[in-house]
Order: structure tokens, then sequence, then C-alpha cells
């Protein structure tokens, strides 16, 4: 089980237990090391930090199956495309679990599932859907719109994400 956390509120987990009897996927690793980012390895979470700008992803190992590393990993890569340096996405976060917040974090799960449909990877939902599913639809309540609007930034993210990894 991989819990992903926002950085701010973080608290140091426990080493998680190795899981995962599955092989590392070679098409996957190699889209990924070529996209550029800083991604580091350890812990029990998986977060973007946006301020030192690096993926931070727990071991291989302590995921349930290799496909749910890398659904984790693209949830986490769509998350750093939106850094200044890259595609500059601001969708109004101004603390943890905002309407900005649940916006990002949708865009992160459509950009995910585009990348895992992109490098055939399986994309089963995880137990923290279900605490952002809330949100979402408050964001979609508010805004008929915002579903299109959070896809148009996923497709972005991962047009810029092939670019780099060409």
């Amino acid at each position: 089980r991989v819990v992903l956390v926002d950085p701010v509120r973080r608290e140091a987990p426990p080493e998680p237990a190795a899981l995962n009897p599955d092989q590392r996927i070679r098409r996957a690793d190699a889209f990924f090391s070529r996209c550029g980012a800083d991604i580091r390895h350890g812990g029990g979470c998986a977060y973007y930090a946006p301020g030192p700008d690096y993926v931070q992803m727990p071991p291989f190992e302590s995921f349930v199956d290799a496909d749910g590393y890398y659904a984790t990993l693209a949830h986490e890569m769509t998350h750093w495309t939106r850094h200044a340096s890259r595609l500059d996405r601001d969708l109004g976060r101004q603390r943890h679990g905002d309407a900005g917040y649940a916006r990002e974090e949708l865009v992160a799960e459509l950009g995910a599932a585009f990348l895992c449909a992109d490098l055939g990877l399986a994309l089963e939902p995880r137990e923290d859907h279900a605490a952002y599913i809330a949100a979402w639809l408050k964001v979609l309540r508010d805004d008929r719109r915002s579903i299109v609007s959070a896809a148009a930034h996923a497709q972005r993210a991962v047009t810029w994400l092939h670019e780099q990894s060409g």
C-alpha cells in the first residue's frame, strides 16, 4: 500500500515491507528516466516536492505489483510537470485540500491514466482515490467545465513528458 501525501504535511513513515514479486518494466523505466526528473527512492510515501523540485517514491519492492509502482510514478511525474521551468501550471492551490489542490490532483490522476495507457500499464483504483473523490466532486459541481480543463492540462503534461523522453 502506498500513501500519496502532501509534502508540506508529511511525516516520516516507517520503511515498508517488500511486497512486489514483479520485475521492473524496462520500457517504463526508460521512459521515466529520459524525462529528466530527480526521482528519489525511500520511505513509504510518494509525492512531488515542488520547492526542491524532486519526485519521491517508495522502493519498487514495496508496491503490490510493478504496474502499481509505475502508475504512482506517472501520477507524481504529472505533478512534476507543473513546475515553473516546465509547464508552469498553477491551478490556484493555496493549501492542502482546497479546490486548487483538488484540481491538481485530478490533473495528476488523469495524466497517470493517459501515461499508463500509452505505456501499456494497468491502472488499478487505489485506496487514496476515495479520499480525493469528494474533493473532485465538489470542484466538478462548482464548475462543470473543470473536467475538460483538467483533461487538457493532463494531456499537455503527458505530451510534454513524451517530448522529453523522445
